[in-house]
């Protein structure tokens, strides 16, 4: 990175970001309270507001949203008629997964072969660091030239919508001329890149059932329709046999245009076993970002251990379903209720719970604010070109700042990159990219500024 002032200050910075992600790795700030204590959740929350209180922000408050949870918000005003610019981020977490598959413990970062490992280091602690950083660089180097608005919600791992109902209830609260969303990614570590589209999601639970209870599978075995085996039916039906989602009615041929995804790197970047195919067709970024993608998350079936022969009388299932640009989610999900009824097999009854969702997002790539965060990077990254991605994870809550504020300019960055794994187990962030994305933020914000 070329030496220059903003850039100086946020080195010198870095050692204190990793004491703070340590603080707030340690939150077990996962959103889904029949898992994970509450308290965890509000202390990481407190957490946020004080550190916002510290650095000088008015009107810090802790919001309670309709679905339980907190969203914290803070108002740092800048120089008379400037620009207002909110600054997003959110600090709830997924679950662990599977501990015993960390290298090392989850809710302890961990600095290991050059990047710090943790849950929600990358997605989206990290994301509020970044903010901070990019703050406080310019706070020591002339001042921030804008009027700033912080968001860090609570709940958008679980796509549960605190944020988006309490946003339509106040709607003057987030209301900007620029919007920067801090959970995304760059296209692969160092390629500075913004995030142009994102799917939307909806989420079903889905329950088959056949019998009043379960049956000796000897004695009624053959006969007897086992609710598991319609439910498995059903499930293979979201899918041809390539792989491609399969939807009545749900078309699965959209193209990506801009930047594109080599099959072998993608290969290595979501670690495909050797000999193992990838699925659909098309171009790995058609797939991922241009077209509907459904996945099983979940079946409550009998666990291998401890079975018995028996038909089963009931079974469901948790199915996701990713919606490109261009597909109402509303409408995908009526779609895919209507394919899970008419494709479950022998009259077995089968009932459908919407229990998430979101709409996709397209961003206007053609604002100043784009040209502003072009000049930026350029800076934040030398010899590097900021690029234009998808991505095919949603962040509903984009679609509603949009709505909300049409003449808003919605930028999406962030330390999601391949290597971060996030979501999986041995989530990790890179050092080197919060560097240089809150040198970047902060030089977008004073070009901006003077737009």
């Amino acid at each position: 990175m070329s030496s220059n002032p903003v850039a100086e200050t946020v080195a010198s910075l870095m050692p204190r970001a990793q004491a703070e992600l340590t603080e707030l790795v340690a939150f077990k700030s996962v959103a889904d309270f029949d898992q994970f204590p509450k308290s965890e959740s509000e202390a990481a929350a407190r957490w946020v507001a004080d550190a916002l209180t510290a650095e000088g922000f008015q009107d810090v408050a802790l919001l309670d949203t309709p679905d339980g949870t907190q969203s914290v918000y803070g108002y740092l005003p800048g120089p008379a008629g400037a620009k207002t610019v909110l600054l997003y981020a959110h600090y709830d977490v997924q679950p662990p997964l599977d501990e015993a598959g960390w290298t090392t413990p989850p809710f302890e970062l961990t600095e290991r072969d050059g990047r710090w490992y943790g849950r929600g280091a990358a997605d989206c602690k990290g994301g509020l660091l970044m903010h901070l950083l990019a703050l406080r660089a310019l706070k020591a180097n002339g001042g921030i030239p804008v009027h700033v608005k912080f968001i860090a919600e609570g709940s958008e791992e679980q796509g549960t919508g605190g944020l988006e109902r309490y946003a339509e209830a106040h709607p003057g609260l987030l209301d900007a001329n620029a919007i920067v969303i801090g959970d995304a990614g760059n296209f692969r570590t160092g390629l500075p890149t913004v995030t142009a589209t994102l799917r939307g999601m909806t989420m079903l639970r889905v329950q088959v059932d056949t019998l009043e209870g379960n049956l000796h599978s000897g004695q009624f075995g053959g006969a007897a329709p086992d609710a598991l085996s319609a439910l498995i039916r059903v499930l293979d039906s979201l899918r041809a046999k390539d792989g491609t989602t399969t939807i009545d009615g749900l078309t699965p041929d959209a193209s990506w245009d801009g930047l594109q995804y080599d099959e072998e790197q993608f290969r290595k970047d979501a670690k495909v076993l050797d000999g193992v195919d990838l699925i659909g067709d098309g171009t790995v970024a058609d797939r991922i970002w241009a077209r509907p993608a459904v996945t099983v998350l979940g079946i409550d079936c009998p666990p291998v251990v401890g079975a018995t022969p028996s038909v089963q009388a009931s079974a469901r299932a948790l199915v996701s379903l990713r919606v490109p640009p261009g597909i109402d989610t509303d409408e995908a999900t009526k779609l895919l209720q209507a394919h899970l009824e008419t494709h479950t097999p022998w009259g077995a009854r089968v009932s459908t719970e919407r229990i998430g969702h979101g709409q996709p997002f397209s961003a206007d790539t053609t604002s100043p604010a784009y040209a502003a965060m072009a000049d930026a990077m350029a800076v934040a990254y030398p010899g590097q070109e900021m690029q234009y991605a998808g991505q095919g994870g949603s962040i509903p809550l984009c679609n509603t700042l949009a709505a909300l504020y049409p003449h808003a300019e919605i930028l999406l960055i962030g330390l999601s990159e391949p290597e971060a794994q996030i979501h999986a187990v041995n989530e990790s962030v890179s050092p080197q990219e919060l560097e240089r994305l809150s040198v970047a933020e902060a030089l977008f914000l004073r070009n901006y500024a003077a737009s």
